[in-house]
């Protein structure tokens, strides 16, 4: 039923001012796939899938990074003609094919018509090219990239036909491009209007920008992938790798700070040809791959791609401000068996530190000013091991390393600069081999999913938290949701291969091999992005059954209203405390309600109170409160937080409970106190209604602009 709006409203409005089917079937022969697996997309040879990302008219935004250049160049491009959010039961299937024809067409799927809408190197509207990467202070070109990653398109009108479409440039340094974007109906493709790749100098440019996500509130959060195990080498002119850090210092105009890079990097102001950006020091240095927040806009889940890396979780101070927090490393522990494509982890969350972005930023800039020629071997310009040591010791207070004493460090710059290890010296999990994509749709909001591309190295060596088989094909990984957002179990749901290591491409063409880039689609299923060289291309696959969205419902009564004390004066105030409890809710949703004390007789508003975060059944709410003498009533209106949040006016309130009860020694009739009949406080009438009654026209207009707030609301 729909509730009629004064009381959301007043509601919202208050608060805010208190500050408050069937499996997908394969072809069928003898080359079919998996009948819970659809190839619906082939890249040409040697070209990763990037970029996937699905607006809201169920456009699939997807890449085609670092293909053989010879025959084709790195894309950015979406398929059209195909409502993504909408699928069918039964997609089309993409032969695979090693035909010349086929393989260098470009890139094929079984279902929509692909648009090319940029390849590295084109020119742009307003000057260089696509994937150019220019120095901040005299803009000559240090490289051009080919490697077009994560696609982030933001809209720009109601129908969201028209937007920005962001896209990450995965190199060292790295680049970010904005395409202004029309759909042009007559063509049934995109126009690009505009395009440039933006200055990244106010944040000191960035490094290796990978895969990404869109936050609740729409705005592109982009993943700095940093390849830097041990930052005592980011100096060394004679590591293999420092080559870039000279381009980057040829883009800066003087050598580069490890500490300014590995980091989750929001756009702000993306509806803006100008936007900022703003890097998320307090989610942890490491290499990112992507962030997934969860709807209550505070989780987030962080993947570090490499190898003995880390699992992380942060849980931001403010909901919709990621800019302090704490953050978390998992630790695992492994079911009895070594299986990996049935082995599952429990997992509990090591508290790391708390710390927000600009405490962070005076302990980053101690190290300006490092160059390679303070590198000498054998010695660290940087954090040490035995810093990191220390502060764990004290973090613990216990003697880690042996030597007889528990060390402590005075600040806490090393959960957020050196992360991993920092995370490792705690007790997480530091096992885990080339962790890919993390995904989840509020619209499917039981789990999230998580890619492994390999499960190598120090998840099979037979030591510490993880020892599974080897599976050079990969695995993605299932999690589920404990208590509010707290991920507390990983399960495997999707096994790659098998693995032939005599083939040419040695995981089976009908079946996954090197997971990285994840999508949940609205209906549950999961797309699912390769990057392997253990396939002659590169595919996107379609996973899973498809489900019905889940059906809110749920009950909310007020058990019961009760007096606390009498006070020693009849015109004193009365203390009470109220009960409310829920059942019948729909698992996997999340709940809100809104309690509303009212006074029957001039219908004004006494208190109100969120009960935010309900979950599971039987869970009960309480709160004390004073009143003067009268009729009053306490009114409980239960919601699907999702439904509240998005559309606050037109909510569905799933349940209302309604005692009225009198305070004082009177008598009520028709909601009017009176001192001439004496009546037991027992008297109370216990209903539930369909209808809640309005508030008043002042009231409602106070509440409306709360509304407002609301779905406006500045971060």
């Amino acid at each position: 039923m729909r509730t009629k709006s004064n009381l959301i409203l007043l509601s919202i409005g208050l608060l805010l001012a208190l500050n408050i089917s069937p499996f997908v079937m394969a072809q069928a022969g003898e080359d079919a796939t998996p009948e819970s697996m659809t190839r619906i997309m082939m890249l040409p040879p040697e070209a990763e899938v990037t970029g996937m990302h699905i607006d809201a008219n169920g456009n699939f935004f997807v890449n085609a990074m670092h293909p053989d250049e010879d025959n084709y160049k790195a894309t950015i491009g979406v398929i059209n003609g195909i409502d993504w959010n909408d699928l069918p039961e039964t997609v089309p299937e993409l032969a695979s094919s090693s035909s010349a024809d086929d393989i260098w067409h470009g890139i094929r799927t079984s279902y929509g018509d692909y648009q090319v809408i940029l390849q590295s190197g084109d020119a742009l509207s307003e000057g260089g090219v696509a994937g150019g990467i220019y120095a901040a202070d005299d803009e000559s070109q240090i490289l051009i990239s080919k490697k077009p990653d994560y696609n982030a398109f933001v809209p720009l009108n109601v129908d969201a036909t028209h937007g920005y479409l962001y896209t990450a440039w995965e190199d060292r340094p790295a680049g970010l491009s904005q395409l202004e974007l029309e759909w042009d109906s007559s063509s049934s493709e995109w126009a690009v209007l505009s395009s440039k790749m933006l200055n990244l100098s106010s944040i000191n440019g960035g490094w290796v920008f990978c895969f990404g996500s869109m936050s609740p509130w729409g705005s592109p959060l982009f993943s700095e992938e940093l390849y830097f195990d041990n930052t005592q080498f980011w100096n060394d002119d004679s590591f293999r790798y420092h080559s870039d850090q000279t381009k980057l210092e040829n883009y800066l105009g003087h050598y580069p700070n490890p500490y300014d890079y590995g980091y989750i990097v929001e756009i702000e102001n993306a509806t803006t040809a100008e936007p900022d950006f703003v890097r998320h020091l307090s989610m942890g240095r490491y290499s990112h791959e992507n962030a997934a927040v969860m709807p209550d806009e505070r989780t987030v889940y962080l993947t570090d791609d490499g190898y003995e890396t880390v699992l992380f979780k942060f849980v931001a101070n403010t909901a919709g401000d990621l800019s302090a927090g704490t953050l978390y490393g998992a630790k695992v522990t492994q079911d009895i068996t070594r299986d990996s494509s049935v082995t599952g982890f429990d997992v509990e969350w090591m508290e790391m530190a708390s710390s927000s972005n600009d405490e962070i930023r005076t302990w980053i800039d101690e190290y300006n000013g490092i160059t390679a020629d303070d590198f000498v071997p054998g010695q660290n310009s940087y954090i040490t091991d035995d810093e990191i040591n220390d502060w764990a010791e004290g973090r613990l207070n216990k003697d880690l390393n042996g030597d007889g004493t528990i060390g402590y460090a005075n600040d806490d710059r090393v959960p957020f600069l050196e992360s991993r290890k920092a995370a490792a010296a705690l007790g997480a999990t530091d096992e885990w081999s080339k962790m890919e994509g993390v995904a989840f749709n509020p619209n499917v909001p039981d789990s999230l999913y998580l890619a492994m591309s390999r499960i190598e190295s120090a998840m099979t060596d037979g030591q510490d938290d993880i020892d599974v088989s080897l599976n050079s094909c990969g695995i993605v990984y299932r999690m589920a949701f404990g208590n509010g957002w707290d991920v507390n179990r990983i399960d495997p749901v999707i096994s790659g291969g098998p693995y032939t290591s005599s083939a040419q491409y040695e995981c089976d063409v009908n079946n996954l091999a090197g997971p990285d880039n994840l999508l949940v689609l609205d209906d549950g299923r999961l797309l699912i992005g390769e990057d392997t060289n253990k396939h002659e291309s590169n595919m996107v696959w379609l996973w899973g059954e498809k489900s019905e969205p889940l059906e809110a419902a749920g009950n909310i009564t007020v058990n019961s209203v009760q007096l606390r004390n009498t006070p020693s004066s009849n015109a004193s105030t009365w203390g009470y405390n109220y009960q409310a409890e829920v059942d019948e809710l729909q698992t996997g949703l999340t709940y809100t309600a809104l309690i509303v004390v009212k006074d029957l007789e001039t219908e004004e508003w006494k208190g109100i109170w969120w009960w935010n975060g309900i979950e599971e059944n039987g869970e009960q709410y309480g709160h004390n409160f004073s009143l003067e003498k009268g009729c009053y009533s306490v009114l409980a209106s239960l919601y699907e937080s999702t439904d509240l949040s998005t559309d606050v006016k037109n909510a569905t309130v799933l349940s209302d409970s309604e005692a009225e009860f009198i305070v004082g020694s009177g008598t009520c009739v028709d909601g009017i106190y009176s001192n001439e009949v004496f009546d037991s406080q027992e008297d109370m009438d216990d209903r539930t209604e369909d209808n809640v009654p309005g508030f008043g026209v002042l009231l409602s207009m106070v509440a409306l602009l709360g509304a407002v707030m609301f779905t406006n609301r500045k971060r």
